[in-house]
């Protein structure tokens, strides 16, 4: 099977396996359960290689390595030898009979047991703090899954017999990484903000990364942090354009644990090495990380959540992150907050890409004196408007806004991008072309007429800071006039049209009658005005 085939039969056994969730609950709860079991095997069959490899017998399949490993672990000096082994190697272990092959050979029996599964989620977690409460998320007991403990295990049971028809061992490169986003953006297509919080499009997300590692491509150890990283999907774009892939660190902090869990497989499904990982759950805005060395990245790239109340608290203004402002966002809306964050954080020689609504742009007061000096500093670069609705969580348009502390101008470049989109059913997606277009953009910074402008300090100055991208880049249409003699045919087909309707209305109206004398005067009195209109 060619890897576009087996890619697009993996996808279609990760929809199947959703189905079977699907009418259960919320996408927000059952990606737990699913995205849990996918990883549960990936770290199964991952065990089930290194035994064969171990133990020097060439890997014909699952069913054979679980044999393999089985027998093995019954020989007393091997067991201790081999368990060894594969902790240090892995990180973590399993008990043979606690593999994904072979709970999923007692589904087939009708001998599975919910607490067997539990047990494997709790032997990996115990493994490694790497792993530590890894599947806390999924409560394989749920009423949600059956009523009865027969209907949990029956449920559980499908979707495991689905997933084991994925074969991790034929993917090459990120595809199962890959296909693991395919998952969670379909989870924040179908349940909307609350699966969609976590989740920036896949379009969005090369963008903004292609941006921060622009002639960064072969740079060796390059260090990137997201403050809000979701499920790490932004952090992980580093490897389609990062030729020294394997050296980059990644740093990430996210408030919700559930998807902090989620953002840590996603890296293991990456095959990010887990020295490279120096993930963090905790709230960004509350409490600075990192605080300890390295505290200051090569890229920031961040897409936090939109006008997100905050404390704003009067302590904030000793705060390294905020102080040299001397004033803070407002507390009905934290974007600015975020984007200070994520700019104290980054180089002098860095480069800062996060996603934030338009009102940025533009609102005054406290903002536009947080506006005001970073401009003077010359640390806003490019303002870049997308199209609304491509964002699963909201149907508002937004703006990349590129952030540098090394500038020795002050200019600012516009680009307006917000036709550059293909309309689908209920989404609008870039496309590779749409990508394309900007990047050529903001690499030549210059005028294209009614898509980008390169203004002066001079020119927003005389707005008053105010970074409206309307306000730069026209792309005012004029619309076409059309010909007086076209004008008078759509003229005449219209009154056409109308004589036409307004004859089927008083045939329509000659067959009603009045069901007593009242109703009947009523009737007439209301045609006879419809005659003389």
């Amino acid at each position: 099977m060619s890897q576009e085939n087996y890619s697009k039969s993996l996808y279609q056994t990760l929809w199947n396996s959703a189905d079977i969730l699907r009418g259960k609950m919320d996408a927000n709860e059952y990606k737990s359960y699913l995205l849990g079991l996918i990883f549960y095997k990936y770290l199964s069959d991952k065990l089930l290689h290194a035994v064969c490899e171990n133990l020097e017998v060439e890997f014909v399949d699952l069913v054979q390595a679980q044999e393999l490993f089985a027998e093995s672990l019954e020989d007393a000096e091997l067991r201790e030898d081999l368990l060894d082994i594969l902790q240090d190697e892995l990180g973590y272990v399993l008990e043979a009979n606690l593999t994904f092959t072979s709970l999923v050979s007692r589904v087939y029996t009708g001998d599975f047991q919910l607490e067997d599964l539990a047990q494997g989620f709790r032997d990996i977690e115990q493994s490694n703090e790497i792993f530590e409460n890894l599947f806390e998320d999924i409560d394989l007991y749920s009423k949600k899954l059956g009523a009865t403990p027969q209907k949990q295990n029956q449920v559980i049971s499908e979707v495991m017999k689905e997933l084991n028809e994925i074969q991790m061992e034929l993917h090459e490169g990120d595809i199962l990484g890959d296909a693991y986003e395919y998952l969670i953006g379909q989870f924040a297509s179908d349940s909307g903000k609350k699966a969609g919080e976590f989740y920036t499009p896949q379009a969005v997300s090369q963008l903004m990364t292609q941006i921060v590692f622009m002639g960064r491509e072969n740079q060796k150890g390059m260090s990137l942090y997201d403050p809000t990283m979701g499920s790490g999907s932004l952090l992980l774009n580093a490897k389609r354009y990062s030729n020294e892939a394997a050296t980059v660190s990644y740093f990430g902090q996210e408030i919700n644990t559930s998807t902090f869990n989620l953002a840590r497989m996603n890296m293991m499904l990456h095959g990010v090495a887990i020295e490279n990982q120096k993930l963090h759950v905790g709230d960004t805005l509350d409490a600075d990380w990192p605080t300890s060395e390295p505290t200051n990245f090569d890229g920031v790239l961040m897409n936090p959540p939109y006008s997100q109340k905050w404390s704003a608290d009067k302590g904030f203004l000793q705060d390294p992150r905020f102080s040299n402002f001397g004033v803070l966002a407002p507390k009905s809306k934290a974007d600015f907050a975020f984007l200070l964050h994520g700019f104290y954080h980054l180089k002098h020689n860095g480069v800062m890409a996060i996603v934030l609504p338009h009102g940025v742009l533009f609102r005054g007061a406290a903002e536009l004196k947080i506006r005001k000096h970073l401009l003077e500093e010359g640390a806003i670069d490019t303002v870049i408007g997308l199209p609304a609705n491509i964002f699963f969580n909201t149907s508002i348009p937004t703006t990349i806004i590129i952030l540098k502390k090394d500038r020795t101008s002050k200019d600012v470049l516009f680009i307006d991008a917000s036709k550059e989109f293909e309309k689908a059913k209920n989404q609008n997606f870039m496309r590779e072309a749409h990508i394309e277009k900007i990047l050529e953009a903001y690499q030549k910074r210059e005028d294209i007429e009614k898509f980008a402008h390169l203004a002066s300090f001079e020119e927003i100055q005389e707005n008053d800071f105010n970074l409206n991208i309307p306000r730069y880049v026209d792309t005012f249409e004029e619309e076409e006039v059309e010909p007086l003699s076209e004008l008078v045919l759509k003229l005449e087909e219209t009154e056409k049209e109308i004589a036409e309707t307004r004859e089927q209305l008083q045939e329509m109206m000659s067959q009603l009658v009045g069901t007593n004398p009242e109703a009947q005067a009523e009737l007439d009195a209301f045609r006879e005005r419809f005659l003389k209109m």
